[in-house]
C-alpha cells in the first residue's frame, strides 16, 4: 500500500507543477511516481515466481493446500504488478 501512496503523492506533485508551472516540482513528482511504480512492479514479480515455485512444491508433494496457496499468491503478484 505504501508505494500506491508514493504513486499518488508524485502524480500529485507532477500535476501540481505541471499547473504552476514549476518544473522542478513536476520533474520530481514525475520520479517519485517512477520509482514508486517501479518498487511495485518488483514487488509483485518477486511474489509471483514465489507462488509459482510454491505452486510447483505442493504439486510436487502432493498437498493441494501449499498448491492452492501458491496460486494465490501468483495471482496476487500478478495484480500488483497490473496495478
Amino acid at each position: 500500500m505504501g508505494d500506491r501512496v508514493d504513486e499518488l503523492k508524485g502524480d500529485l506533485k507532477r500535476g501540481l507543477g505541471s499547473v504552476t508551472g514549476d518544473k522542478r516540482l513536476e520533474a520530481e513528482g514525475q520520479v517519485q511516481t517512477d520509482d514508486a511504480r517501479a518498487k511495485r512492479k518488483t514487488k509483485g514479480a518477486l511474489r509471483q515466481a514465489g507462488g509459482a515455485l510454491k505452486e510447483r512444491f505442493g504439486k510436487l508433494i502432493g498437498d493441494e493446500v501449499t498448491q492452492a496457496e501458491g496460486i494465490a499468491e501468483k495471482l496476487r503478484g500478478k495484480a500488483e504488478r497490473a496495478g
